[in-house]
């Protein structure tokens, strides 16, 4: 089979794709791909394949209904997957406690595939990497796992995720995705394939390198933005002037970047900027910039608690036992993915003050909060009659509580930490809720 056979496969609807790692990008994109192609989805984890089975996805990107309806085989088999004739692996690329990237499932991944290479594949990597790391780190075991030679034997392509996990608005289809390959034919391949499913369209970079660049910079560019709005929200605390409303008049000009301040996790912004000064330093540059932003914002967690204590004296409340009820501890709004979440650096940085926790969530797995942050997670219920509470996450069902329900969580008087600034500054005056917001 050639390269060509494999066009005029996608043309036939009949190429057979295995998405490997079925996570909240791996199982959207196994879901469009088998409307056009017979696909199987992979993953180590059985029980994930025997939830997918039911038609239930906790990460909540894919609907029950949707789940039902699906082509998709899942297995946890490798040898179901024997016979496809393009991989797309799909796995996390995480960083470990040091901040160097964490190769180890895309390692797995390609160990897997490359077992079962077959003359003519082509594999297709979505996981966000240094520029370089596809042909240097990944091929080379593919090679070796395989026994077969690259851009001879086998073919290679890359084309980063652009998944925005709990977003149901900017879907796979309605994003251009960018693709790339370790030649002309095969680069003209992975295009057409992903024409295939993606509505929003196309753009063809010119190598692999080019692309996994473009993806990693794509989430430094907004780190870096992030990391310097919550540098001037400390500055304006310290003036005693309110963040949002300097924000709000400085976005009546036609090109201010309407960013906010606030946690920056999971597996995106917090991690990705690490994968390139990674790279920027093996090559002997030091990447000042995009570690002063990484620098930044990985010390919200301690500012946020810090300024909770700050509140605390202003109110006579002493921190030494206080009762504090966190809201949310997912990294984003309306979504159930822990990934990185940076709301455990408030408690923890609380609980160094005496602080007495409790955590609520109405995303989260309670199972999960427990075995990966070590946090039990209360019904909301259970919250009540604290010093004060931390509103982290701006889910939806914290931005319908009144005034009556916010009193109710408090004792006699309480201070409330409006982390997104969900509420107006002037909104708690009549009552007697302290709220300070970021």
């Amino acid at each position: 089979m050639t390269i060509n056979n494999l066009k005029s496969k996608i043309q036939n609807r009949d190429a057979c794709v295995a998405i490997i790692g079925l996570g909240y990008v791996g199982l959207p994109l196994a879901i469009e791909f088998s409307k056009k192609h017979p696909t199987i989805g992979f993953d180590l984890n059985e029980e994930r394949i025997k939830q997918l089975k039911g038609d239930i996805d906790k990460t909540l990107e894919v609907d029950e209904k949707e789940l039902n309806k699906t082509n998709v085989t899942y297995t946890a088999e490798v040898k179901d997957i024997v016979d496809c004739n393009t991989y797309i692996i799909t796995v996390p690329t995480p960083v470990d406690k040091y901040n160097n990237p964490d190769m180890e499932p895309l390692e797995s991944a390609s160990t897997t595939v490359g077992k079962i290479l077959k003359t003519d594949d082509v594999v297709i990597y979505e996981s966000t990497v240094y520029p370089g790391a596809t042909e240097e780190f990944c091929v080379s075991i593919l090679e070796k796992e395989s026994g077969l030679k690259y851009n001879v034997d086998f073919f290679c392509g890359y084309s980063p995720e652009r998944i925005n996990p709990g977003d149901k608005e900017h879907s796979l289809k309605t994003i251009i995705k960018v693709t790339s390959g370790s030649n002309e034919e095969t680069a003209e391949f992975v295009d057409m394939l992903y024409k295939s499913i993606v509505s929003a369209g196309t753009h063809k970079a010119s190598s692999i390198s080019v692309a996994e660049a473009a993806k990693v910079i794509e989430n430094i560019q907004r780190d870096v933005n992030i990391a310097l709005i919550n540098e001037l929200s400390m500055i304006f605390n310290k003036l005693g002037l309110d963040t949002n409303e300097v924000l709000e008049a400085a976005s009546t000009k036609w090109n201010f970047l309407p960013f906010r301040p606030g946690l920056v996790g999971g597996h995106c912004i917090g991690v990705d900027p690490y994968y390139l000064t990674y790279k920027a330093q093996e090559i002997g540059f030091h990447p000042e910039m995009i570690l002063a932003g990484r620098r930044i914002n990985d010390t919200m967690g301690k500012y946020i608690a810090d300024n909770t204590i700050v509140e605390f004296a202003k109110a006579g409340i002493n921190p030494v036992g206080a009762k504090v009820a966190i809201l949310g501890i997912t990294f984003k709004e309306n979504c159930p993915d822990l990934r990185n979440t940076k709301v455990p650096d408030i408690i923890n940085h609380l609980h160094t003050y005496g602080c007495e926790i409790k955590v609520t969530d109405p995303f989260a797995d309670i199972n999960e909060a427990k075995e990966h942050l070590y946090i039990e997670l209360l019904n909301l219920d259970q919250i009540a009659r604290s010093d004060a509470v931390i509103l982290a996450v701006a889910h939806d069902d914290y931005k319908e509580f009144n005034k009556e329900q916010w009193q109710k969580m408090f004792n006699s008087n309480g201070v409330l930490i409006d982390v997104k600034s969900i509420y107006e500054k002037d909104y708690f005056i009549d009552t007697n809720i302290i709220h300070w917001r970021l």
